[in-house]
């Protein structure tokens, strides 16, 4: 079947009936996975639209079965039709062993400028969860992609570089540090911070979310991530004044007399409420921070207070496995890479080699992977189809043997998994 380039309009992804989706396979366990998410986005659009819409997948090359084809493990064509396509999905990935990558899915991020890492972590009935109360979470993570010190910039302990920095510190800065150190450095950009909380608030308002929150240490690393915050509430108020309020406001909370100390001052932002009492946000979107370790716990213990969560890249690294452990791990956690336009959707795990070919794996994180797609295409009805069917799968315990463990049943195959889905659509 022929199909068609999605492309970009007045700002916005236009997407026709039968678009090209570029997909890449995978490593390790990728194969069995995304067969079997193959078959599930199809059946669930069929479902939803009766053959009146459909996508065209293209197969693209990355990773090992890359360097086997082309001899390279991300060649330019790859990403220059992903460029292309605008709109794609993949299994995961190895990072080949002197490969000249540190990671072939950060290279992908850098080059397609994918600067927001966005993670939906949610509760499925029937998942085996560690927390009493897992369905209190529903959160969306949007981890900052290409800065903090996941920049990977760094030097190895005795370089000449490190002992070059290492002196330039103590000899114009007074800073000193001890010589057997590898140095890294950290930047945080206004530029960086404001395009991705931009993005997070702009999801929040499409979506209907509660809040937003700015999740940081900037109590300990004031200039960088204490900056993050502060830039962070800058976009809101500057460019998004007319949907959201803050914290403070929310509670009558104003700087008093000194200066410095904020003091309440009832009825201060009665009018932003829309005249509603103190606390009670109207329809106004809550935007917040919170520090980093503190946030790890609340996400426990106020779980349902939480709604869109806005970090820097290893915050958001820990927090989405963190809270994906509430919800029956990264087996059911969908991720993408998302820039101003371009998406690349993909699980959250690794290539688990070990059971490459085996078809035993949950495809789950990758399935959902797809449903996030699904939705960026704004095809809800298909998305939706999926989810709903999934959990009944779920809750009918045909699962495969990372939750048959779980239950003490026995487990059903990946690709019987995705059947097993199917029957449920």
């Amino acid at each position: 079947m022929d199909g068609q380039k999605i492309t970009i309009s007045n700002g916005k992804l236009n997407v026709p009936d039968f678009p090209i989706i570029p997909f890449i396979e995978g490593d390790g366990i990728g194969p069995d996975i995304m067969r079997a998410s193959l078959k599930v986005w199809d059946a669930s659009v069929e479902k939803a639209y009766g053959g009146k819409r459909k996508i065209v997948w293209k197969e693209i090359f990355a990773g090992k079965k890359a360097f086997e084809r082309i001899g390279n493990y991300l060649p330019d064509e790859t990403v220059e039709t992903i460029k292309d396509y605008i709109v794609a999905i993949k299994g995961p990935l190895t990072t080949p062993v002197g490969g000249g990558f540190r990671s072939l899915n950060v290279t992908m991020r850098k080059v397609l400028e994918l600067y927001a890492c966005v993670r939906p972590v949610k509760y499925y009935k029937g998942s085996p969860s560690p927390v009493k109360n897992p369905e209190k979470l529903d959160v969306v993570i949007f981890r900052e992609n290409t800065e903090d010190v996941y920049a990977g910039i760094e030097w190895k302990m005795g370089s000449d570089e490190a002992k070059r920095l290492i002196k330039i510190l103590d000899e114009q800065f007074g800073v000193k540090i001890r010589k057997d150190s590898g140095i890294g450095i950290k930047p945080i950009s206004e530029f960086g911070t404001k395009r991705l909380v931009r993005k997070a608030i702009r999801y929040a308002i499409d979506n209907n979310r509660k809040s937003v929150t700015l999740v940081h240490k900037g109590n300990i690393m004031k200039y960088t991530e204490g900056a993050f915050k502060e830039w962070g509430y800058e976009v809101a108020l500057d460019e998004f004044r007319d949907y959201i309020i803050t914290e403070s406001e929310l509670w009558d909370q104003v700087i008093g007399d000194d200066g410095v100390t904020p003091t309440t001052k009832p009825g201060a932002f009665a009018e932003l409420r829309g005249g509603k009492e103190a606390g009670d946000p109207g329809d106004r979107i809550v935007v917040k921070d919170r520090i980093a370790d503190q946030m790890f716990q609340q996400i426990l213990t106020r779980t349902d207070e939480y709604d869109i969560l806005a970090m820097p890249n290893l915050n958001g690294d820990y927090m989405s496995d963190a809270c994906a452990a509430q919800v029956g791990g990264l087996g059911i956690a969908a991720g993408s890479n998302i820039g101003d336009y371009i998406g690349l959707f993909e699980p959250t795990h690794g290539t688990a080699p070990k059971y490459r070919g085996l078809d035993k794996v949950n495809p789950s994180s990758l399935i959902l992977s797809g449903v996030m797609m699904l939705r960026y295409l704004g095809w809800n009805e298909p998305a939706d189809i999926i989810e709903t069917a999934l959990e009944k799968t779920i809750m009918d315990k045909k699962v495969t043997y990372d939750f048959a463990r779980h239950f003490g049943i026995k487990p059903i195959k990946t690709s019987e998994f995705a059947e097993e889905i199917i029957k449920r659509m």
